[in-house]
């Protein structure tokens, strides 16, 4: 699929790697790209860097009227970016109820699924379509100290595969971008080296025009599925340790 001519949505495009997203799609020469926000005034930022090709779009993913509206205001999306994410920092034992992890799954797993569902007919209108679903590291190993977010992000990888073979028929790909360490908002409390959004950004566009299933955007995603099957027990046993060694109020 060439991006050229597309038009993109990208949820939670405000910010962190949606905001890398609707650049990389501009610079591309995406012929529209809108950014699904709760707070359309919060993107007033990027609709001033291209306001002829840059749309604000209210919606938020947990909810399901937002979504059918974005549907219904969006009739020529070709490209559905999943961004917007979820991370409350809470273990699954720790923390003090269930709403934290309702919260991650609502919005790291139903929301994609919901717009996926939602812009499936959208997509089908257009002669080569993709859904890229913006997952975690956490996905492909269980991290205890992401109780709830860990959990959410391998379901929306098994929902990826699902999708996969329920949209070929219409030509719709369906991509996995496995993110690592990068620098944004959600992740200010990890240390070490972090990966720019746009480097994130830049290999979910090459995973669309190659059409690929799966995609490890930056050096530690790469590591951490290449340990799951290298050893994945000492890697289990890895992020296990981290539990004694992190404060979970905090997240450091």
């Amino acid at each position: 699929m060439e991006i050229e001519g597309s038009v993109a949505l990208v949820s939670g495009g405000n910010r962190g790697i949606g905001e890398a997203f609707v650049r990389a799609l501009v610079a591309a020469g995406a012929r529209r790209v809108h950014v699904g926000t709760r707070k359309p005034e919060a993107a007033a930022h990027l609709v001033a860097e291209a306001p002829d090709r840059i749309v604000a779009v209210q919606l938020d993913v947990t909810d399901a009227a937002s979504i059918e509206r974005a549907a219904r205001d969006c009739p020529d999306v070709s490209i559905l970016v999943n961004n917007a994410g979820q991370y409350h920092g809470q273990t699954l034992l720790r923390a003090p109820d269930l709403s934290c992890a309702r919260n991650e799954m609502e919005t790291n797993y139903f929301g994609p699924l919901a717009m996926s569902r939602a812009f499936a007919p959208v997509l089908a209108r257009a002669p080569a379509s993709a859904i890229v679903n913006v997952l975690s590291a956490g996905g492909l190993v269980a991290v205890p100290v992401m109780g709830g977010y860990s959990p959410s992000k391998f379901a929306a990888r098994a929902m990826s595969t699902c999708l996969r073979a329920e949209l070929a028929p219409q030509g719709t790909a369906v991509i996995a971008l496995f993110v690592g360490s990068v620098d944004t908002r959600m992740a200010a409390h990890v240390k070490g080296s972090k990966e720019a959004p746009a480097t994130i950004a830049a290999a979910g566009l090459a995973a669309i025009r190659r059409d690929a299933a799966e995609v490890d955007t930056d050096p530690m995603a790469v590591e951490v599925r290449a340990a799951t099957v290298r050893e994945p027990e000492a890697l289990a046993r890895r992020f296990a340790r981290q539990l004694t060694a992190t404060d979970i109020s905090t997240g450091r």
